[in-house]
């Protein structure tokens, strides 16, 4: 599932393709994925702009030139890709918009949406979003805030949106490993040193896996040589009885609350 990284390198690059690009048509094979008719989505999106994109969370909005809101959540399994008919992978695409300068295809949209909204819908939408975790007012003591009611494991907090916006099962697992901490730790062992490892290493490598266009491999233009280009840096997820880059022992995969696990024995510890 696309996380922060991913969702933020969209934004990045599609402020670059489609800004100020006026609309010119729409197509929808799968009504479900939008929230009105299909008609009507086009009636409402053919001769508008899209003035910027800005992302919450795992959310992407795009701010359209009369005020109104597209708030897409790819969920499980969505991508996007921008170019021309002859260009776009051999996928099914739930939703295509086209502009004056190639088209955007919304690919995999079987459990994810795009949705047509005012900015008040919009925010009533996004209100329960926990922060983001470059939101400037999070502190280190605000971070450590927001988990104190919690009991459970790291991992599980991490990624509970409510808590924070944008860390799924990806990243909890690589900031856990540059923190030097288990993913399954208990939260009320965690000590303050501890915590403020977490709250580096969650800044770090977000940050390097958006410089790196996170971990979707799927191109997102022809050509494009960046999209899912951490894919190859990931420390443990994913990486089940491979070696460790640090260590070399094996990265060992287990589930915490029906969620997969990836964890270096030797480089994390408890706390």
């Amino acid at each position: 599932m696309p996380e922060l990284p991913e969702m933020e390198h969209y934004r990045l690059r599609l402020s670059e393709l489609i800004i100020g690009s006026p609309i010119t048509g729409t197509e929808v094979t799968r009504d479900k994925s939008i929230n009105i008719n299909a008609g009507q989505f086009e009636a409402e999106l053919v001769g508008r702009t899209i003035w910027f994109v800005e992302r919450r969370g795992k959310h992407l909005l795009f701010h359209l030139d009369n005020g109104k809101r597209l708030v897409l959540h790819l969920m499980l399994g969505g991508t996007l890709f921008f170019g021309s008919d002859e260009e776009r992978p051999d996928r099914t695409v739930q939703v295509t918009i086209r502009f004056a300068t190639g088209n955007l295809y919304f690919i995999g949209l079987r459990l994810g949406y795009l949705h047509f909204m005012s900015v008040k819908e919009a925010d009533a939408k996004l209100s329960e979003l926990g922060p983001d975790p470059f939101d400037k007012r999070l502190t280190l003591e605000r971070f450590k805030a927001r988990f104190d009611k919690k009991r459970g494991a790291l991992k599980t907090a991490l990624v509970d949106q409510h808590v924070l916006s944008g860390i799924g099962n990806c990243y909890a697992d690589e900031i856990a490993f540059a923190a030097k901490i288990r993913p399954d730790a208990k939260i009320p062992s965690l000590t303050d040193e501890t915590w403020e490892r977490v709250y580096n290493s969650m800044h770090i490598v977000l940050k390097e896996a958006i410089s790196k266009g996170g971990y979707m491999e799927q191109p997102l233009t022809a050509g494009d040589t960046i999209t899912g280009g951490f894919n190859d840096h990931c420390q443990v997820y994913d990486r089940g009885g491979e070696p460790c880059f640090v260590c070399g022992t094996a990265i060992e995969q287990f589930e915490i609350s029906s969620r997969k696990a990836f964890v270096c024995p030797v480089c994390q510890k408890e706390q």
